[in-house]
């Protein structure tokens, strides 16, 4: 009886609000603004967008959604929403009502809990309801006020500066991830914004694009978001491969990755992508096509410069359902991609990044400073990425064909800038949200030709990637 009084409650609470909410909004700008920034870049456009606890459609609005459902039990937000936006499909009803969910056409691209999971009797239930509206490929993104600030909220409501709220649960991110994990939804990242949630004559936007993402001071933020993923279904794939050899001066490295490479699927296809070498490398490729016809081997001649270019044509040629990369040098021993192809394809990861900081290396492999250069760029890049990733610039990478083809559809936020190819690839995953795992490997020695990789040149290079991904990832 009493759940049933605090939710009938909140819902004539937010009846009697209705009509003036998005004065409210107007009124606390900066703060909505700023949330509905961060929502858009989480969500491309053209999505389908389910928004529970929708309000008056505001939010769900501005993510120019191809397919949006806003759901709602306050019947006056609903008719405001509906007044207001009626391209937009809206709901009235209970989200912790489960055969309304199952009434909802999805599946969905996201699902947005924005403020709701302050207000849910059973946050558990509701979560486990969601997993009829998911795919594999659903987003779950759940937006919350840190408990940090309700006496500070408490008392902005006494002096209206902000919107009044009936008693609600206060969580942390951790109490969030933990409800997720126990509704079998895993964790991809979280972010933490708003230092301070108003202007104050510009000093808010300053200290908060400044001082707010950097660690321990953002978790003093007044915005939590965490965005996750269902893997309550996930199933092993039998899928094709594409194992991409971008090459250039490699010419005693070719037949050895052809010898060496395992049969870890049913269909593999070998692209190697070469790049103008002066020791015969082009020619070596041919002998080798000619000597293994069973092997699908293909080579294309770089147009460009660079193992970026070399990464994008292979991969704008590719056929196979997985992308790999397998740098000509074999530092990454090519019997290790079978572990890549049982982390995408039993679903682990959507993008799985090699890394060389776990075992031992082989003496000259890699030197001191590049060493604890990455070490150091691990945890920047990890801080940016909001995913583990301590080798950024492992060579073998490896991701989905469709997944790359969303990258280079979304690769306008980030414009032509990595020469490297392994920016492009790691910024686009983490833009949409991809599951990035580390596959450990044993770095070995270079056998033939020497190394292309200048330490103060390429680290220069580096620490530019840091700060591009800073003002991109971050300053949002």
């Amino acid at each position: 009886m009493g759940l049933i009084l605090r939710k009938q409650n909140i819902k004539d609470h937010f009846d009697s609000l209705a009509k003036r909410r998005d004065s409210w909004i107007d009124k606390n700008s900066y703060f909505y603004q700023d949330d509905e920034k961060y929502m858009k870049f989480l969500i491309p456009e053209g999505s389908r967008v389910l928004d529970l606890g929708c309000g008056t459609g505001k939010l769900l609005n501005s993510l120019d959604a191809s397919y949006g459902v806003g759901v709602d039990f306050s019947r006056s937000m609903i008719e405001v929403a509906e007044n207001s936006f009626p391209n937009i499909n809206f709901i009235y009803g209970d989200v912790e009502n489960s055969e309304l969910i199952s009434s909802i056409d999805g599946p969905f691209d996201f699902i947005v809990l924005s403020d709701i999971l302050g207000y849910v009797e059973d946050i558990e239930s509701l979560l486990d309801t969601l997993h009829s509206l998911c795919t594999t490929d659903t987003r779950i993104i759940a937006a919350y006020h840190s408990w940090r600030w309700e006496p500070i909220l408490k008392l902005g409501e006494k002096l209206r500066l902000k919107m009044p709220s009936p008693d609600m649960n206060w969580l942390s991110t951790d109490d969030t991830v933990n409800f997720l994990n126990l509704s079998d939804f895993e964790l991809i990242k979280r972010e933490w914004r708003q230092l301070i949630p108003r202007r104050v004559f510009g000093l808010g936007p300053l200290v908060n694009n400044v001082f707010g993402s950097l660690p321990v001071i953002r978790r003093m933020a007044l915005r939590n978001y965490v965005v996750a993923r269902s893997i309550k279904n996930m199933e092993i794939k039998k899928l094709s491969t594409t194992v991409l050899i971008p090459c250039r001066n490699e010419k005693g490295n070719i037949e050895n990755a052809i010898k060496r490479l395992p049969q870890f699927c049913d269909d593999i296809e070998i692209i190697y992508v070469e790049g103008n070498s002066q020791d015969g490398t082009l020619e070596e490729i041919q002998r080798v096509m000619g000597k293994y016809p069973e092997k699908n081997i293909k080579v294309f001649v770089q147009d460009g410069v660079g193992k970026g270019d070399a990464v994008r044509k292979g991969f704008d040629n590719a056929r196979g359902d997985v992308l790999m990369i397998l740098d000509a040098d074999l530092t990454v021993p090519p019997e290790d991609l079978p572990k890549f192809y049982k982390a995408i394809a039993t679903g682990k990861g959507e993008y799985i990044n090699g890394t060389r900081l776990v075992y031992p290396m082989d003496g000259q492999a890699m030197r001191f400073l590049n060493f604890w250069a990455n070490r150091i760029f691990s945890v920047l890049f990890t801080w940016l990425l909001n995913q583990r990733l301590t080798d950024t610039l492992c060579g073998t990478k490896v991701l989905t064909k469709k997944n790359y083809d969303r990258i280079v559809a979304n690769r306008s936020y980030f414009g032509e800038f990595d020469p490297f190819g392994d920016f492009d690839l790691i910024f686009g995953a983490s833009k949409l949200n991809l599951k990035m795992i580390e596959v450990p490997i044993r770095y070995a020695d270079r056998e033939y030709g020497e190394t292309q990789i200048s330490r103060f040149r390429h680290g220069l290079l580096l620490l530019k990637m840091v700060l591009f991904a800073y003002k991109k990832l971050k300053i949002i």
